[in-house]
């Protein structure tokens, strides 16, 4: 005999035109908010739930509106989508109700789980299971189909309760007969009310047989599509129903009209006879029908006729962005080279960048500038290539990919579609998303997409695709080597002052319902906020204080006594958005020795980067903290040897074997590594020994080989951005990256002092005053060129 816990409190999940029974199992999808809390808490106490049926298909519910009998369920599969859950439930038993409570956002009820109450004999237990055997096999009998596998099963099994709850559970019937036979707990009492209504299903399965056999006797093996048309109508008419015909006769006239492929045409066509043949309640017609949906729905003819002239796209650039010059000429020609070409063939286009610079709106703007639907497709975060792919239908919830998806959203088969955050894609058990795009992105390929859901071929050779990233390091090569990369840089400050007041200003005062009589944000006031209170390549976090000025005005431009407009001076900000978050703190330093300032390279833009050093009595160790990746520690110990040996005269009396040097990069918590901070270490450590301070308005990048010569890097715009911003007034590079100093704006260009060197005597002599012996030229003489890209920060 099972024994069961009495008076559990445990979380409620209502379900709509359900009811599980005991040792069965059932796929839930769950979205409404009690539901998902109802899920949330049975996941992280590891408790059981209560699921019970509704007496009434409605949204959220109450206590009272559930009925008083249950089943206690187990949660076997739970997977988070969407904002809700897809379950996968198990009956373990029977319960009542003792009383609902509602609580946490959620419904609760005291349980007390059921027995059931064994009320035959050995011998009437194996007279009702034979009976009920035998009724279900006549049953399948007369089900259409080979039901062989399910007669086989129903022959297997021994227990008569879980027979009845295995049939009650499969068995068509309205709720309330179900909640009936879910509330019996006399098993006898059980077997026989399930017994009568299988007699019913079986005796309206065997007018359905009549009728078959009926309209078979009339008309010949030649006519076999008529034949079920004919014999889907005698069933609908016999029941009163034809909605069911007018709704497959629309399905017919859609595809038609959709302009399929006659492949695909013979595929839907074949899925319409299928849909036909099916009950209108049937789990298999809803697929069917979903599938119809999308076929239909989707542009296989219909493409936008593309208005390209370039000086319209040109206007629409400039209108629609500040700066950014050469990324607005680079597009231009993109699109002239479209013109020339005139095939329809789409391009597939990588915009990297910090955040906020506008990949997104550039994205937008191409879209206007050629005539076309712009439609966005997040991928930050997927780590299931069905994303991209779609689901096989044979799955429970399937669905298409991201990409059909987004076609059917456009409806049109060349929009712009912008991929966005491509470098955030994962890999997980499920299979490499980024693998799956290589088929989308490849033009020779992307001609005959195949989306499992689809399960036929969409052509997305028209469609223009634009990738956005922050940076090329987590992107797969194969995916890289098929995107047109185009690179976005930080903006300058008078770049961010004139955004702000012609596009973020009016912006945000639309935003707060306000306008430019009620409200005013000066110059001064903009560029505080610029240099005090944001420190971002693009306007993201600009926009956002902004936007928190404005804000804090409204109640005042609602009072009687206001004097409008209400002006944001400099001295208000204070109060509005509180002190000043930043400062020039970089210039306004006093540095000690062994203290320099080198730049960085992140995916959000350029940074300041502080390398400090101290020596004390040890003996020789290096000693290397601040989360320094493998190659930035390489750089570090290139620049002592250098020290040690080829800049040896710097420190003649030093005696290293009994010194323990000590180099941290502060902010700790930030991983860091990459080349260029070679001559920033190299320099901390001979302000360390020589007692000489750096001049805190210098900054530097560069790598250093063990040889003396000073490397060139990459992100030169990005640092020498930051190196503004921060109060920067000189800065050291590499003689080899003159070049990359023409993509750095004039205004900032003109305001900064650079220094180019070759090798490391050059930056001991501009950094802390000293002549040391020349290395010799061709010893320092780099190796052949290409510089490396950084990999990460430093």
């Amino acid at each position: 005999m099972k024994t069961y816990p009495k008076n559990i409190t445990i979380p409620v999940l209502p379900i709509r035109n359900v009811v599980i029974f005991p040792g069965t199992a059932f796929p839930l999808s769950v979205g409404r908010t009690k539901s998902v809390a109802a899920v949330k808490e049975a996941e992280e106490h590891k408790s059981r739930v209560f699921v019970v049926a509704q007496k009434e298909d409605q949204g959220e519910v109450r206590g009272d509106q559930l009925y008083r009998f249950g089943t206690l369920c187990e949660l076997e599969k739970v997977r988070a989508v969407d904002g809700g859950y897809r379950v996968f439930v198990r009956g373990i038993s029977r319960a009542r109700v003792n009383r609902y409570e509602e609580r946490d956002g959620l419904i609760a009820a005291e349980v007390e789980a059921v027995a059931d109450v064994i009320d035959v004999d050995e011998k009437t237990e194996a007279a009702l299971l034979s009976g009920l055997k035998e009724m279900s096999s006549e049953i399948l009998e007369l089900v259409p189909g080979d039901t062989s596998n399910l007669s086989e099963l129903l022959d297997g099994i021994t227990d008569l309760v879980f027979l009845t709850n295995l049939c009650s559970a499969n068995l068509d019937l309205p709720l309330k007969n179900k909640q009936e036979l879910l509330e019996l707990v006399s098993v006898k009492g059980r077997v026989l009310a399930l017994m009568e209504q299988l007699q019913k299903l079986k005796d309206g399965l065997q007018i359905q047989s009549e009728i078959r056999d009926k309209l078979g006797q009339r008309l010949g093996k030649h006519q076999r599509e008529a034949l079920l048309r004919e014999q889907l109508k005698a069933i609908r008419e016999e029941l009163g129903d034809e909605a069911g015909e007018k709704q497959d006769d629309d399905y017919r006239k859609k595809i038609e009209d959709a302009g399929m492929p006659e492949e695909t045409k013979k595929i839907a066509l074949d899925e319409l006879k299928r849909l036909e043949g099916q009950g209108g309640a049937s789990a298999e017609s809803h697929v069917i029908r979903n599938y119809l949906d999308l076929l239909v729905a989707l542009p296989w003819a219909k493409s936008a006729e593309e208005t390209l002239e370039l000086d319209h796209a040109r206007a629409t650039l400039e209108a629609d962005h500040y700066g950014l010059e050469k990324i607005k000429s680079r597009i231009v020609q993109h699109l002239a080279v479209l013109k020339l070409r005139k095939n329809g063939k789409g391009s597939i286009l990588l915009f990297v960048g910090p955040p906020g610079v506008g990949k997104t709106s550039l994205g937008q703007s191409i879209a206007k500038a050629l005539g076309r639907k712009f439609v966005r497709a997040s991928l930050g975060g997927v780590r299931d290539d069905a994303e991209i792919r779609g689901h096989r239908r044979t799955y429970v919830g399937a669905m298409p990919g991201r990409i059909i998806q987004s076609i059917k959203r456009a409806g049109e088969n060349n929009p712009v579609l912008m991929l966005d955050e491509i470098d955030k894609l994962g890999m997980g058990y499920h299979g490499d998303p980024a693998s799956a795009l290589l088929e989308v992105l490849d033009p020779e390929q992307n001609g005959t997409f195949h989306d499992h859901y689809l399960d036929v071929p969409f052509d997305l050779s028209k469609v223009f695709f634009i990738a956005t990233a922050n940076s090329l390091e987590t992107i797969p090569r194969p995916l890289l080597d098929r995107m047109e990369l185009i690179e976005l840089s930080g903006y300058t400050t008078a770049e961010k002052l004139h955004i702000a007041k012609n596009h973020l200003v009016p912006k945000q005062l639309a935003e707060h319902g306000l306008t430019t009589e009620q409200a005013a944000l000066g110059d001064e006031a903009l560029l505080k906020i610029i240099n005090g209170y944001t420190r971002e390549a693009g306007v993201r976090d600009l926009q956002r204080k902004i936007g928190t000025a404005f804000r804090a005005t409204t109640e005042k431009v609602l009072a009687k006594d206001a004097q409008l407009p209400i002006r944001i001076g400099v001295d208000a900000l204070d109060e509005v958005l509180g002190p000043e978050r930043f400062t020039h703190e970089v210039a306004e330093r006093l540095a000690p020795p062994g203290v320099v300032t080198g730049l960085a390279w992140t995916p959000l833009g350029g940074e300041i980067l502080f390398i400090e050093g101290e020596l004390m009595p040890g003996t020789g160790k290096l000693i290397l903290t601040g989360q320094l990746g493998d190659v930035m520690k390489e750089s570090a110990q290139i620049a002592l040897s250098l020290v040690r040996s080829k800049l040896a005269g710097l420190v003649p009396q030093l005696d290293f074997e009994k010194k323990d040097l000590h180099v941290h990069v502060p902010a700790g918590a930030i991983p860091k590594d990459g080349p260029s901070a070679g001559i920033t270490m190299l320099t901390t450590l001979a302000s360390l020994f020589t007692g000489r301070v750096v001049d805190t308005k210098t900054a530097m990048t560069g790598e250093v080989t063990l040889r003396g010569a000073v490397m060139p890097v990459g992100g030169i715009k990005e640092k020498v951005l930051a190196a503004h911003r921060a109060g920067i007034t000189r800065i050291i590079l590499s003689k080899r990256n003159e070049r990359d100093l023409r993509d750095v704006p004039e205004e900032v260009r003109s305001r900064l002092q650079f220094e180019l060197v070759d090798n490391v005597t050059q930056v001991i002599k501009l950094t802390l005053g000293l002549d040391v012996p020349a290395i010799d030229p061709a010893l320092a003489a780099p190796p052949p060129p290409n510089p490396p890209i950084p990999v990460a920060v430093a």
